[in-house]
């Protein structure tokens, strides 16, 4: 797959997060890391968006910025959720990913990273 239509396709999935995501555009291996988790596979990561798509209300994923420069993809986005907690706190995470491509032109590696820390995303629970 080109790296222009990979860059469409994620536009596409960033818009509508979590429901249908693209995941041929992933390396059966892919690497993914992110401030919470750190695996390999894209049976993993599909999981992960399940996991996202059922207990999370709400769920969205707001693109800012994307640029492709080589062979490396470079998002840079807000995910906010409502949590299903009785006072419904709705959480918001700055963030940024950069995602490698292997030679087939799938994402073969997927780096998540956070303008906030942990524990700023742990004390939205509480405001």
């Amino acid at each position: 797959m080109l790296a222009d239509s990979i860059v469409e396709t994620l536009k596409a999935d960033y818009a509508r997060f979590p429901q249908e995501q693209s995941y041929g555009i992933y390396a059966e291996d892919v690497y993914f890391q992110d401030p919470m988790n750190q695996f390999r596979g894209v049976k993993k990561y599909r999981e992960m968006i399940g996991f996202i798509e059922r207990w999370f209300k709400n769920p969205q994923l707001d693109l800012k910025t994307i640029e492709q420069e080589g062979n490396c993809i470079t998002t840079r986005w807000t995910l906010a959720w409502t949590t299903p907690l009785p006072w419904q706190p709705r959480v918001a995470i700055p963030g940024w990913t950069e995602m490698q491509l292997n030679e087939q032109g799938q994402i073969c590696s997927h780096i998540d990273h956070w303008d906030i820390s942990k524990w700023a995303v742990a004390k939205q629970l509480w405001s």
